[in-house]
């Protein structure tokens, strides 16, 4: 007892800073405004300023190498390429990620930059890019190479400035993320323990988010005797009972708070015409912030399944595809790395929008207990269609964004 009441004489008069390392907003405006302003940051940006054809010309160049998801190695070659020239440290990991450490002086966090691969292309696509009326248009623009180039150029802008940080920047370039996750899942499992903050570059621009959507993928089947155009329907096709469940499936209330989202994408049944699919399917993409939520839907869904299967005599066969339950940290809208980079977004201008509904790799990293958020460094339109496209003049502003975050976050002396 009496050792118990020393600790605690010694904790109530020690300094409050020593046991307490609360800030207000304005600390870390403060602290960003002074790191934006030093000479070395200064010339960070200059740089920038002065590349911007080179930058442009190299993010379309990345853009063209079609990447789809599973087939990043060409586009990857290439980064590692660029990378081999920048003085980081350059290495493959077991899952395919492409990877570059920008060794600090020390006595910092490691702080992990991610931006994925892959694309939803299909593979033998042939990309062009385009520029029209301050916009360049091409597959995959924005999701993710603006992102992939904007971590390319503030390395360059770094280096060119002589920023030295305290901490190690971690520049991880991951496969699969548009898929299975693979690569982000097998970053975090491998180096969990090293890591401090984890920034996810993918959508959005002027914000940014700080937990995860969570994300479950199904394909369901309704499995019958099949047969030839002139047999009776039902029972024959399985198209039928999947053509009612998708439309009642599509009736069912999906809340907006909190944020959630249903979708059936894909589609299949017979190989030939002349046949009666023996076995339809179709995909669900299950989304919300709640994981109460998506259990429901997942219920509802179920149900209807089961009685259109019912109705024509046919079965169900359901497929998870993929699973990833929303993620978030307790208090972490208050955290370290969330006040910063508020900070960092309103230093650089904007009036950031806050939101707990990321659906990117930053979403396994909070899964891990690692604090993290995802932003990106443009504004593009378009994602996942033909019709892509990103304003260029932006960009360039996303990327001084993306040097101040990491600058601020690692440290400097």
């Amino acid at each position: 007892m009496r050792r118990l009441i020393t600790l605690l004489i010694l904790i109530i008069s020690a300094p409050t800073s020593t046991y307490s390392q609360v800030k207000s907003v304005a600390d870390y405006l403060n602290d960003v405004t002074t790191i934006s302003t030093r000479p070395d940051l200064k010339a960070a940006n200059d740089y920038i300023d002065r590349n911007h054809d080179q930058i442009l010309r190299e993010w379309i160049a990345i853009t063209e190498i079609n990447a789809p998801s599973g087939h990043e190695q060409q586009r990857a070659k290439y980064i590692e390429g660029l990378l081999r020239s920048y003085h980081v440290d350059v290495h493959y990991d077991s899952a395919g990620n492409l990877i570059a450490v920008r060794k600090g002086t020390g006595g910092g966090p490691v702080i992990v930059f991610d931006a994925h691969l892959d694309t939803v292309f299909q593979p033998g696509l042939q990309i062009k890019a385009t520029i029209k009326d301050g916009k360049v248009y091409a597959p995959g623009i924005g999701d993710d190479t603006r992102n992939i180039e904007a971590l390319l150029a503030t390395i360059r802008a770094l280096n060119e400035a002589k920023v030295k940080t305290k901490g190690d920047l971690v520049f991880v370039f991951t496969v699969e993320e548009e898929t299975s996750f693979k690569g982000v899942k097998t970053y975090v499992a491998e180096n969990k323990d090293k890591i401090n903050q984890y920034v996810a570059l993918d959508g959005g621009y002027e914000g940014f988010t700080y937990a995860g959507i969570g994300i479950n993928w199904y394909r369901h089947h309704f499995i019958g005797p099949g047969g030839h155009t002139r047999s009776r329907t039902p029972p024959y096709s399985a198209t039928l009972p999947l053509a009612r469940a998708i439309d009642r499936i599509y009736q069912l209330k999906v809340p907006t708070d909190p944020s959630s989202n249903l979708n059936v994408g894909m589609l299949g049944g017979s190989a030939v015409v002349n046949a009666k699919a023996a076995d339809a399917w179709f995909t669900v993409d299950l989304r919300s912030t709640s994981n109460e939520v998506i259990a429901d839907l997942e219920k509802q869904i179920k149900t209807i399944l089961d009685e259109e299967a019912a109705r024509v005599g046919m079965t169900v066969k359901t497929d998870t595809i993929s699973a990833t339950p929303a993620a978030s940290i307790p208090r972490h809208r208050e955290s370290y790395l969330v006040r910063m980079a508020e900070a960092v977004h309103r230093v650089m201008g904007f009036d950031p929008p806050i939101t707990n509904a990321g659906s990117n790799n930053g979403n396994i990293a909070l899964l891990a207990g690692i604090s993290s958020i995802s932003t990106g460094a443009g504004p593009c339109d378009g994602s996942h269609s033909l019709a892509e496209n990103c304003e260029i003049e932006p960009f360039y502003k996303g990327i001084k964004k993306t040097l101040l975050l990491e600058v601020a976050l690692a440290g400097v002396e």
